[in-house]
């Protein structure tokens, strides 16, 4: 069994402040420094300004004995010898001198003239008598925050190499000393007077004729909303329709634009303007089932219930509809819902006669989903999600004394299902069925207060129409075909 390889420390006085390597083994690991003093008797050397597997030594000076010492290293720095003594037993015998394994802070090099690679703390202390050599950099991964395990990547080859030349000669000595002292952010901003600064700002635009800013003592400042322009433009005229005779009534929007309501007559030269213009009455009740569906998804959960998911849980809804207009349009919102996914339920009597419109728009609800009952029986006892009334007429009020009618308000009172009512009149003996919502047409109606909350809805009405009929117009809807209205 071979004995382990003991180093005998044979040195003069000219050995001082040569860089040594000294590998300690996997316990003590691999030190790098100066040699600052040697000990022939005891068999110690010392190092000053040591790195300790490439990181640098919190003590100036550690001192080794012989016998800790696996591989010994010693580069000349005046005359560039190396020179190993290896114990009697190792006589003989050449020790290559090649970068310790337990070091990451190595850069390999074994071709140099040396015929020995400098490890990164020995690199560092040969900066120490050249003009420009390796500089430590300050950075969040600086070589002096790592542990001694984390080594950094190496790439083989010259061109490495190459880019760190470049990168010493562009980031050489002269910035530790700088780098190492901290900024003084306090002592800094302390230099700064900010209200002698506004007070000079404020002096340069009164004498040129701008608008004062103030200090921050002086001005508070204006607070915006998320939805408003913080940029100045043309005031707001909240007042845009302006009709010949203004009802009872005025409503506004969220933004705050006043929609005043119209008397039945006027609505009704209005309606008669835009079909002389092509906007017949089946474009009319298209355009209202399309918007009326539109707000009965969103009341009855929008995308949160209208999911593949969910189809199980098909929400169901009620149609009460009479044989006149505010029926068909009724009939065409069940259309558009059906095709939706929404199980509907069309309650219409059997009448001897129906109006064209109303024929027209059952005969397209029946190639749908769709149920169609004549019978108050017929209707579901149990609750359901919603109902939309449509039997209300705004000119043939005697339809309210109609056993059907009367059955059908019942039912409709007694269900606990909220109701919408679409294009509902105005009734000076109140509504038969208590609405939760209400859908108006183009410019709404003085409904009372059993009509519940008033939605508007756009049936594409041209401007100019509104102009024809005395109407000045300007649209409040924005972005969508339905919006909500308040009471002024």
């Amino acid at each position: 069994m071979k004995s382990p390889r003991r180093y005998n420390i044979i040195m003069a006085s000219d050995w001082l402040g040569s860089l040594v390597s000294l590998n300690c083994g996997p316990t003590l690991g691999v030190y790098q420094g100066e040699v600052s003093s040697v000990d022939q008797s005891s068999q110690t050397i010392s190092l000053k300004q040591p790195f300790h597997n490439g990181v640098k030594c919190p003590v100036p000076e550690v001192t080794f004995s012989a016998i800790d010492i696996k591989e010994l290293k010693i580069l000349d720095i005046r005359n560039g010898n190396v020179r190993i003594n290896p114990s009697p037993a190792a006589k003989g015998s050449t020790v290559p001198f090649a970068v310790p394994k337990g070091d990451p802070r190595s850069v390999e090099k074994l071709n140099s003239p040396q015929q020995c690679s400098k490890s990164y703390g020995e690199r560092h202390l040969d900066a120490q008598g050249q003009p420009k050599g390796f500089r430590r950099r300050h950075n969040s991964w600086s070589s002096t925050s790592r542990g001694a395990n984390q080594a950094t990547p190496k790439k083989n080859g010259v061109k490495n190499g190459q880019m760190k030349n470049r990168d010493d000669e562009c980031f050489g000595d002269g910035m530790d000393d700088g780098l190492d002292t901290d900024f003084d952010f306090e002592g800094n901003l302390a230099l700064f007077d900010k209200a002698a600064v506004f007070s000079e700002i404020d002096t340069t635009e009164r004498r040129s004729g701008a608008r004062s800013r103030g200090t921050p003592q002086d001005q508070t400042p204006t607070r915006y909303r998320h939805d408003e322009n913080i940029l100045e433009g043309k005031p707001v005229v909240y007042r845009q329709i302006v009709v010949p005779q203004p009802g009872p009534k005025e409503y506004c929007t969220d933004s705050g634009l006043v929609v005043p309501s119209i008397s039945y007559e006027l609505h009704k030269r209005l309606l008669s303007a835009a079909e002389r213009y092509g906007l017949t009455l089946e474009r009319r009740l298209e355009m209202t089932g399309v918007c009326a569906s539109q707000m009965t998804l969103t009341l009855l959960g929008g995308p949160n219930r209208f999911t593949p998911k969910n189809l199980h849980q098909r929400p169901t809804v009620a149609l009460l509809c009479g044989p006149h207009v505010q029926g068909a349009q009724g009939i065409s919102c069940g259309r558009h819902l059906a095709n939706h996914e929404v199980e509907v339920i069309l309650f219409l009597p059997n009448f001897v006669k129906l109006l064209d419109s109303v024929t027209s728009e059952l005969t397209l609800f029946i190639k749908t989903s769709g149920k169609q009952v004549s019978s108050i029986k017929d209707l579901p006892d149990t609750p359901v999600d919603l109902i939309i009334n449509c039997l209300d007429c705004h000119e043939n009020t005697f339809l309210m004394d109609q056993p059907w009618y009367r059955a059908a308000a019942d039912w409709a009172n007694q269900n606990r299902a909220p109701v919408l009512s679409l294009d509902p009149p105005v009734s000076g003996q109140g509504h038969a069925v208590e609405a939760k919502w209400s859908l108006s047409l183009c410019l709404p109606l003085p409904l009372a207060e059993g009509a519940g909350r008033v939605y508007l809805c756009d049936i594409g009405i041209p401007r100019q129409v509104f102009q024809e009929v005395g109407i000045k117009y300007h649209s409040p809807f924005g972005c969508k075909f339905v919006i909500p209205l308040h009471s002024a």
